[in-house]
Order: C-alpha cells, then structure tokens, then sequence
C-alpha cells in the first residue's frame, strides 16, 4: 500500500463528519466521554472507529492549554476538546 493510500484511509474526524461517516452525535459522546473520565480510553464510535480523546487533547496544544486554566468554563473547556477531536484521525482497526 503506498504511503498516500495509507494517509487517505486516516481521515480526520471532521472529514468523517463530513462525508456523513458519523454524526455529530458520535462526536458529542467522545466529547462526554472525555468530559466525565479524561483518562477513560480509546471510544469506538461510527461505523468502527476509535479515538483516545486524551491523545487527541494532548496533541492539540491550545486545547491543552485551554481546559487546565481554572476560569475556563465547562462549555469553552467542551468546545476546545471537541475542536481536538474533530483534528485528530481516528483508527479503524
């Protein structure tokens, strides 16, 4: 498999949103998931994909940065994770 067919297949989660691959409803749950347990796991979601949200948060770093300020609130601190998770690739084993 070239390299290219390899990237093709780790689409972003916004791609996947964006060819209908998953609802916005799989991403609110990862987001949930994150917010009750940031240290839960990877989450399966859509039609076999899976995300680790910490992974996800820790490598977007203004993301990072944004839910460990102590003036964030829970709803700046759920859009900056979900703006993790909508840039990161999900794996489909």
């Amino acid at each position: 498999m070239l390299l290219n067919e390899r990237m093709a297949e780790r689409l972003m989660t916004l791609d996947l949103l964006r060819c209908l691959d998953i609802v916005d409803d799989d991403v609110a749950a990862i987001v949930d998931t994150f917010t009750a347990d940031p240290i839960y796991g990877a989450v399966k979601f859509g039609d076999g994909y899976q995300l680790d949200p910490a992974a996800a948060v820790a490598n977007h770093p203004f993301a990072l940065n944004l839910i460990r300020q102590p003036w964030s609130s829970l709803e700046l601190k759920r859009t900056a994770v979900r703006a993790a998770i909508l840039l990161a690739r999900p794996e489909k084993p």
